[in-house]
């Protein structure tokens, strides 16, 4: 594992969001970062879709890491806005957030983030949300 790599599981195993919602990361590459997320029960609303608040959690988490792949050394990021549009209701037996960095500077970055949803029985998948979101560099909480 490479030390990006390993920067951003640290960071991803401290978050207990991601726990508590059982999102794992799967993929940390310069600029993008992907987060699976399975479907639970108790993650949906009342018509058994997955929630858009864990849909949005996961995708935010995505294009965070993602930027945080192209941060200096001994730098954090936080979100300091996004914005969401969901395509259609997240049906399926797992989801993958995608996130990746459009552009980085000193100071913030502009990342697009995706969630796909996977259903057993059909090939490929269906895109149910997509994100814009500017990351924030900071420095580290004390």
């Amino acid at each position: 594992m490479s030390e990006l790599q390993q920067r951003i599981a640290a960071s991803f195993g401290a978050q207990g969001l991601m726990q508590t919602l059982g999102a794992r990361l799967v993929l940390v590459a310069e600029g993008e970062v992907h987060i699976e997320l399975p479907f639970s029960a108790q993650l949906s609303q009342q018509h058994g879709y997955v929630h858009a608040g864990a849909i949005t959690s996961v995708v935010d988490s995505a294009c965070g890491y993602a930027a945080l792949t192209r941060a200096a050394p001994g730098q954090e990021v936080v979100t300091a806005e996004f914005k969401i549009n969901f395509l259609r209701p997240a049906l399926g037996e797992r989801f993958l957030a995608v996130g990746k960095v459009e552009s980085a500077g000193k100071l913030l970055a502009v990342c697009r983030g995706e969630v796909r949803a996977f259903r057993t029985g059909e090939t490929g998948y269906k895109v149910v949300a997509l994100m814009q979101a500017t990351i924030a560099n900071v420095a580290p909480a004390r």
